[in-house]
């Protein structure tokens, strides 16, 4: 019954139509879509310029059927932040009854590094919204260079494999972690192939007045070099590997959302990945990406007060 109920919610008017002109394999559609039709309000969505923004809005179309303003990298959550201003003045006024829920999108340009100040104000001032990043761990739209998203030993265009170089040398950033510490309404991890536990989410956090943030896995066709038919795979490995654990935030309180009942080592999720490819000839780096994964699962367990 309950899955019948999800299948039913999951085939509703999005808002997201047919018309884009993202890669094959690329889940951002279905990430949109699935997050959309969770809202039983109308929604007024905010998109930062990246991969969703140029593929969706291609003049003089656009796949766009509900309220949509386009925003610049750096400015989404302060452009998201005049809206839900601007609807609680006209509420106040009595000149609109429906109330709606405010939606970010943003990838790592828009998340991570260029549009964090402004993520960061809009959750300190703690505005009525949901920020959704869609995490693909580069700069994909505009040439596939590294972001602080991007993994460690991961190539990009600006981080080249090489003798000097083997990869990204850095680690990713933690944002889902830099939310909690914003103390918000709710937050999460999520990824494109758990398309229940994503909507789920997505459902929970609308129901929640004040500031709400998804970080939600995106695997790249084409900057993490790999086939289109793999993506949900992909996708599914990163969690069953423990490189992304599924989890939430209510209120401080961490709850993690799925546990492996194997271990899967990380070498399956990289071995897909033409990124990774030097990765897999090179022991020392295979084992600092191993030993990282698992510095940072029993860390989740430990804050989910799981064993």
């Amino acid at each position: 019954m309950q899955n019948l109920k999800l299948k039913k919610e999951l085939q509703k008017d999005s808002g997201f139509v047919k018309g884009h002109r993202t890669c094959s394999g690329c889940g951002i559609p279905q990430i949109v879509r699935t997050i959309l039709r969770a809202s039983d309000k109308p929604v007024v969505v905010i998109n930062a310029t990246g991969c969703l923004e140029v593929t969706s809005t291609i003049y003089p179309y656009t796949s766009w059927n509900v309220p949509y303003l386009h925003s610049l990298f750096a400015n989404a959550a302060s452009t998201a932040s005049g809206v839900e201003a601007a609807f609680k003045a006209l509420m106040k006024q009595k000149k609109i009854k429906d109330d709606v829920n405010i939606v970010v999108f943003g990838g790592d340009g828009g998340s991570y590094d260029i549009g964090l100040q402004a993520l960061s104000g809009a959750m300190e001032r703690r505005h009525n919204m949901l920020f959704v990043c869609y995490d693909n761990a580069a700069y994909m739209n505009t040439g596939i260079q590294r972001s602080s998203a991007t993994p460690y030993g991961a190539w990009t265009t600006t981080s080249e494999v090489g003798k000097v170089q083997k990869g990204k040398e850095l680690f990713k950033k933690d944002l889902t972690k830099i939310m909690v510490a914003h103390e918000l309404s709710y937050i999460a991890q999520a990824a494109v192939h758990d398309y229940s536990d994503l909507f789920a989410k997505a459902k929970k956090a609308f129901s929640l007045d004040g500031p709400k943030f998804m970080n939600v896995l995106q695997p790249c066709v084409v900057g993490w070099k790999f086939y289109s038919f793999d993506a949900i795979n992909i996708s599914k490995l990163a969690v069953e590997t423990r490189f992304w654990p599924l989890y939430e935030v209510v209120e401080g309180e961490y709850k993690l959302n799925y546990k492996p009942s194997k271990i899967v080592p990380i070498k399956e999720f990289l071995m897909l990945q033409k990124r990774f490819k030097h990765v897999l000839k090179d022991e020392t780096l295979m084992k600092n990406i191993q030993d990282r994964v698992e510095f940072k699962w029993k860390e989740i367990l430990k804050l989910c007060g799981e064993n």
